[in-house]
């Protein structure tokens, strides 16, 4: 039985930033630094026609917990560190509008 050079079927999808995926996030920061993001990434807000990401903080002390806006315009890197598949997705929660932070 030979296997592909190209690893399995689920390594070969095209990445896929879902719903309770952990992720950090670089966006633009005060005198051109970059602000790091991490935790779990909870879908899309528009505000006033712009898309922004929502993010529940994971770090520690006080922003733990709190949900950080960044706006598409102002990201510069996005790592996937932990994919949640659709099917997860899907079975944790059923919304008429699953892409979009409630």
């Amino acid at each position: 039985m030979s296997s592909s050079p190209y690893g399995s079927e689920k390594e070969r999808r095209a990445p896929n930033l879902t719903v309770g995926s952990r992720v950090r996030i670089i966006s633009a920061g005060s005198d051109d630094t970059g602000l790091v993001s991490e935790g779990i990434y909870r879908g899309l807000v528009s505000i006033g026609g712009d898309n922004i990401l929502a993010i529940e903080l994971d770090g520690e002390g006080e922003e733990k917990g709190r949900t950080r806006l960044i706006a598409t315009a102002a990201t510069w890197v996005i790592d996937i560190l932990e994919a949640k598949d659709e099917e997860e997705k899907r079975a944790d929660k059923p919304s008429s509008t699953p892409e979009y932070f409630r």
